[in-house]
């Protein structure tokens, strides 16, 4: 969660503000008595130094001498001496804090990369077997490549047969050729349709492949509910797929966002329903695409994508992408961000027979409790609350008021409210919808550029991202299954490993 937000882009931070007040060091400090260092301040250098990933103490004193802010937050008068250090780590440490040290900082390192956070080395991406003494050893690179390729070449010729562009028989060019193109489009950050079609008329091994124009043209005539219907046919044949294995439920948790693509800066005349406000309070304009996608324990599939239109309300937003969700798996609980804050979504769900978690926007009287519970020094706190729907009707949920660690205010802007009809235990599931924003940040890696203001070429152009990112969860998971008889929710596959694959399957190298 911390590295999601988009202020956090530091794993040296991160070390820093590791809440440690429930570690219990004394058991694993083999010193008696007063001792010079802290031991988790001493944790946090030794994690600092299994992050850089150096083998002798000498490195980590030299970075730390030239890193004196650093050594401040770290609470160091001056930088410890070699030796001091060493004997930390080789008589003072146990094995087992040495070992939760390396996992420690090899799980902040997967976390960070997830989140595009530069991190100062590729992290090992090892499985955790709960037999220790069965002598597997962990897949390496090569196997995992292999086995992904083996997997890639299989479930996307079942995704991709869901495509149609219904252009009648005796076409030249196999229509295979257009959904090979509009993954190697894919392949390269905001790449367009006229220069990869060009470059892919080069590297593809296929006699004929479309023009750029022509491949624009063919996905124009597609109408947006044709878009969806075979993305979700797609998603089904994917989701058969990893339902097959023990570690894939069609059950649980999904979360409903909407994301954006950048600011819109040219003439927007006769597109207004269209391109249409950022979330944010700005005088910006920007196409707007809502999304339902898996997330908790699950692996991370995009189960639906719809536009979003100037006018439509968000409940109908909502009941739209829960309809499609529910043809496809079994949906027991919502999360959604706090756009969503409106009784008569909550009051749908309700009706639904659904769970909810959605943050609510901090009026005056949840100021005013807020501002009690500071002055109380009270980190949390439930009420029950109707929420009028009109009509003499009500919605009754309960608030849950929680504190924010380090927060950076001074005021009630402590405190966050949540509304839920489940309960504070679930309040611990919000956590996972951040999955979705890191999510959006792989399918825009994934996505075609376009200076094209066609509603419709735009939004397949983020469907089919959403499938690419999609069919990599879904290889990740089968690759883990496969080769380990477990799923972990950090991937071993990364996403440039399918999009390599993806592109062979394009004929291509």
């Amino acid at each position: 969660m911390w590295f999601d937000h988009e202020s956090h882009d530091s794993v040296e931070e991160f070390i820093c503000t590791l809440p440690l007040a429930y570690f219990r060091f004394s058991a694993h400090d083999r010193y008696e008595g007063s001792t010079r260092y802290q031991m988790d301040t001493l944790f946090r250098v030794f994690v600092l130094k299994e992050l850089h990933g150096w083998t002798h103490e000498t490195a980590l004193v030299g970075y730390l001498n030239r890193r004196s802010e650093l050594c401040e937050q770290f609470g160091f008068e001056t930088t410890p001496e070699q030796s001091t250090l060493w004997r930390s780590w080789h008589q003072r440490f146990t094995d087992d804090l040495r070992e939760t040290i390396d996992t420690a900082a090899r799980t902040i390192l997967i976390k960070a990369q997830n989140a595009g956070v530069a991190v100062p080395r590729q992290p090992a991406r090892k499985i955790q077997h709960h037999d220790d003494e069965s002598g597997e050893s962990e897949p390496d690179h090569k196997t995992t490549f292999e086995q992904a390729e083996t997997i890639t070449d299989h479930v996307s010729r079942i995704v991709f047969s869901a495509f149609s562009l219904d252009r009648g028989e005796g076409c030249e060019i196999h229509e295979n050729a257009y959904w090979d193109l509009q993954t190697y489009l894919g392949l390269r950050e905001r790449l367009a349709a006229n220069e990869g079609a060009h470059s892919f008329t080069y590297e593809s091994t296929r006699e004929r492949t479309p023009l750029g124009h022509a491949h624009r043209d063919h996905i124009r005539d597609l109408s947006i509910e044709q878009i969806r219907e075979m993305y979700r046919q797609a998603v089904r044949q994917l989701l058969d797929e990893v339902a097959e294995t023990e570690e894939f439920f069609r059950a649980g948790l999904v979360a409903i966002d909407i994301t954006e693509a950048d600011p819109f800066t040219g003439d927007r005349t006769g597109h207004e329903d269209e391109i249409i406000g950022t979330k944010e309070n700005t005088d910006d304009y920007a196409y707007q695409w809502a999304t339902v996608q898996l997330v908790g324990n699950a692996v991370p599939i995009v189960l639906d994508a719809r536009p979003v239109r100037k006018g439509e309300s968000r409940k109908e937003i909502v009941e739209d992408l829960l309809d499609s969700a529910d043809g496809l798996v079994h949906v027991d609980n919502v999360l959604m961000d706090r756009e969503f804050d409106s009784q008569h979504i909550l009051e749908m769900l309700s009706q639904r027979g659904l769970s909810y978690v959605v943050p609510k926007r901090m009026q005056t009287s949840e100021k005013a409790q807020a501002k009690r519970l500071l002055r109380r020094e009270q980190d949390r706190y439930e009420t029950d609350r109707k929420l009028h729907l009109g009509k003499n009707e009500w919605h009754e949920t309960t608030l849950i008021y929680r504190r924010k660690e380090n927060s950076e205010h001074d005021d009630h802007r402590q405190y966050s409210v949540f509304m839920s009809n489940c309960g504070s235990g679930h309040l611990t599931e919000y956590g996972y919808r951040w999955e979705i924003e890191s999510g959006y940040r792989s399918i825009k890696r994934f996505m075609a550029a376009t200076t094209s203001k066609d509603f419709g070429l735009r939004f397949f152009y983020f469907a089919f991202a959403c499938l690419l990112y999609s069919i990599w969860r879904a290889v990740d998971l089968l690759v883990q299954v496969e080769l380990t008889g477990e799923y972990e929710h950090s991937p071993i596959v990364t996403a440039d490993n399918t999009l390599t694959l993806l592109k062979k399957e394009t004929g291509i190298g």
